[in-house]
C-alpha cells in the first residue's frame, strides 16, 4: 500500500503495524479530540428522515445560519463539499491568471488544484529559519519578498493559510491587508482560525465586502472534529459566488452535514470549551517535545505542532506504528522541510503522554 501524502489514512497506517484501523492513536490529523459535539450528533439524528429528500439546492437555511455567525449577508457565503471542493473552485479562478504566487511550505492540496488547470506557480519560500520558539513569533509577508524577483504582482494570485500550515504560525491582520491592494486575488484558508478565541484570531472575513479580490474558505470539519461529513465554505463577493455555482455539481452538501453545520456553529459551550483546553494542552504537548534530545518544537497557533528531527522522520514514523501504534505526520509532501520534520495534531493529555513516552523510548536508545 502506498505511502499516504495526506494524514489520517488510518488503513495504511494499520497495514503497517499489523493491527486493526481502531488500536491506532492517530496524531497525524489536524482534528479536534473533543468532538464531535452532541449538538452534531443531536442535528444528525433528528434529520435521518431527510435522507428521502434532495437537498434544498441554495442551502438557504444554512446560509442564513452562517451569515448571522459572520454578521454577513447570506449571498457572500458559499458552502461546500468540505474546503477540498471550495479549494477546486479556487484552482479555476486563479489558473485564468498569469500565475499564482504559493507561500511554501504549503499543503499539499494547494499543488492538486493549480495543476489540475494548468495555472502557472511561483513559489515564495518561507525562510524556515525565522520560526523560533517565542511565543510572539510570526512569519513575515513584507512587500518586499512579495515583489518576487521584480516581477509585478497586480496581475497575479496569491494563495496562503492563516494559520500557516504546516509551520501553525499566524499572520496578523495588518500583515496582509496591504497584499489585497497588489495582488489581482488573494486566496485565504483559513481552515485552522476557529481554534483561536474571537479577541486573538486574525480572520479577513471582516473585509471581504470591501475587498472584491479576497476569497476567505473556512472549515467546519477539524474544530468540530466532522472530516466525514465533509462541510466547508467559502466567502467572498457574490458575483464570483454565482460564478462558481454554474461550475460545481448540485447538492454538494447532505442534509445531514448542512443540519450538524447549522447546529454547531451556535454551540457556544463546545467553542468555549475548544479554546480554554487547547491552549494548556499544546504547552504541555510542546514542553514535552522540547525536553527529548534530538527533538525541536515549533510554536503554534493552531491545534498541531510542526517538529524538526535529527531523525529520519519517516524511520521514526515507522518505529513509532510497529512498536507503539502511533501514527504520525512526516513531512515527505512538503519538500521544503523533507525527512528531518514531522507534524503532530495535539490530542488529550493522556494521548499526548503516550506519544512522548514512546518518542523518548525510540529516541533515547
Amino acid at each position: 500500500m502506498q505511502q499516504p501524502a495526506h494524514g489520517g489514512n488510518l488503513a495504511w497506517a494499520a497495514a503497517l503495524a499489523g493491527c486493526p484501523r481502531d488500536a491506532i492513536l492517530d496524531f497525524s490529523a489536524s482534528i479536534s479530540p473533543l468532538g464531535p459535539p452532541d449538538s452534531a450528533i443531536a442535528a444528525i439524528k433528528s434529520q435521518i428522515s431527510s435522507l428521502r429528500h434532495y437537498p434544498e439546492p441554495e442551502y438557504s437555511e444554512l446560509r442564513l445560519a452562517l451569515s448571522h455567525f459572520h454578521q454577513l449577508p447570506p449571498e457572500w457565503i458559499l458552502p461546500g463539499n468540505g474546503s477540498a471542493e471550495l479549494l477546486t473552485l479556487v484552482g479555476r479562478e486563479l489558473a485564468a491568471l498569469p500565475a499564482t504566487i504559493l507561500m511554501t511550505p504549503a499543503f499539499g492540496d494547494y499543488y492538486r488544484t493549480l495543476t489540475a488547470y494548468n495555472a502557472k506557480v511561483l513559489e515564495l519560500p518561507i525562510d524556515l529559519s525565522h520560526l523560533s520558539t517565542n511565543n510572539d513569533a510570526s512569519l513575515s509577508v513584507g512587500r518586499q519578498r512579495l515583489e518576487f524577483r521584480g516581477q509585478r504582482t497586480n496581475d497575479k494570485g496569491l494563495l496562503l493559510n492563516n494559520p500557516h500550515n504546516p509551520t501553525g504560525k499566524l499572520f496578523s491582520r495588518q500583515e496582509i491587508l496591504p497584499l489585497l491592494k497588489e495582488f489581482a486575488l488573494v486566496v485565504v484558508d483559513e481552515a485552522f482560525m476557529d481554534f483561536l478565541p474571537p479577541e486573538a484570531e486574525q480572520s479577513l472575513i471582516p473585509l471581504v465586502q470591501e475587498y472584491e479580490n479576497l476569497v476567505v474558505l473556512r472549515s467546519l470539519t477539524k474544530f468540530y472534529s466532522l472530516p466525514g461529513l465533509r462541510l466547508g465554505y467559502a466567502i467572498a463577493n457574490p458575483d464570483r459566488l454565482s460564478r462558481w455555482q454554474l461550475w460545481r455539481d448540485p447538492w454538494p452538501v447532505n442534509n445531514l452535514a448542512a443540519a450538524a453545520a447549522i447546529a454547531v456553529i451556535s454551540d457556544r459551550n463546545f467553542q468555549q470549551q475548544t479554546w480554554q483546553w487547547l491552549p494548556p494542552t499544546r504547552n504541555q504537548l510542546f514542553q514535552g517535545l522540547a525536553a527529548i534530545p534530538g527533538l525541536k518544537p515549533h510554536t503554534s497557533a493552531a491545534n498541531f505542532l510542526l517538529v524538526a528531527s535529527q531523525q529520519s522522520s519517516s524511520q521514526l514514523q515507522q518505529q513509532l506504528l510497529q512498536h507503539h501504534q502511533i501514527l504520525i505526520r512526516d513531512c515527505l509532501s512538503f519538500k521544503e522541510l523533507g525527512d528531518r520534520f514531522f507534524r503532530v495534531a495535539v490530542r488529550s493529555v493522556s494521548d499526548n503522554q503516550r506519544l512522548l513516552t514512546a518518542l523518548q523510548a525510540l529516541l533515547n536508545n
